[in-house]
């Protein structure tokens, strides 16, 4: 049986496959925008970027089509970066209130000592748990959002960091967590500056006389 007219070696069949799958990859690349984007045309890149029309964002359904559609995903991105100061200063908050309710129950009893610490009940465990878990949620969105290196989105981001910062933890410091405690080195400079002060002061009044 004559078999020269089917080449059948294994480097024959190796080298077809290589060439098919390298075709493909070509094909795909070739379709797929920046070379990640598979078949949806979507811009994506791993280096930092200024992508605007045909940026994809999570998913290949978030993908920007316009101008206007782009400028409203990082006002979007601004507004989700604002959420999450806001979110750190509700749970701030919670936490003061669950104090606050704590002292104002012991306030009438006798022989209670209202500065030590309160342990939430479990269902005010539970809600600063719930709150706890959207912050950590919001926060993974903006990770995933500043993974995909896109400059206009990272600038939205840490505007929206400074804008929430802004508006949701202006608060009064408490005066006597803010400055730092005076050292006993300092106490005693301190004390030894009045005693030279007293002195050159106590000399010259004596003159004067």
């Amino acid at each position: 049986m004559d078999h020269s007219n089917h080449d059948m070696t294994p480097t024959s069949t190796i080298t077809s496959v290589i060439a098919k799958i390298t075709s493909t990859a070509a094909a795909a690349a070739a379709g797929g925008g920046h070379g990640h984007g598979g078949g949806t045309g979507c811009k994506i890149s791993m280096l930092w970027n200024w992508n605007t029309i045909d940026s994809c964002f999570i998913s290949s359904s978030w993908k920007i089509t316009s101008n206007q559609m782009f400028g409203g995903s990082c006002v979007g991105v601004l507004l989700l970066a604002i959420t999450m100061e806001a979110l750190r200063r509700l749970t701030k908050e919670y936490d003061r209130y669950l104090v606050k309710k704590h002292r104002e129950a012991l306030a009438g009893q006798h022989n209670v000592d209202v500065t030590q610490g309160y342990r939430p009940k479990i269902w005010e465990q539970a809600v600063r748990a719930a709150l706890h878990m959207v912050q950590f949620a919001v926060g993974y969105f903006i990770m995933l959002l500043a993974m995909y290196y896109n400059g206009y989105i990272i600038i939205c981001i840490f505007l929206g960091a400074y804008l929430g910062s802004f508006m949701f933890h202006w608060e009064p410091l408490a005066w006597d967590k803010q400055l730092p405690r005076r050292t006993p080195h300092f106490v005693a400079i301190d004390q030894a500056w009045r005693g030279v002060d007293w002195f050159i002061f106590d000399t010259l009044d004596m003159d004067t006389k």
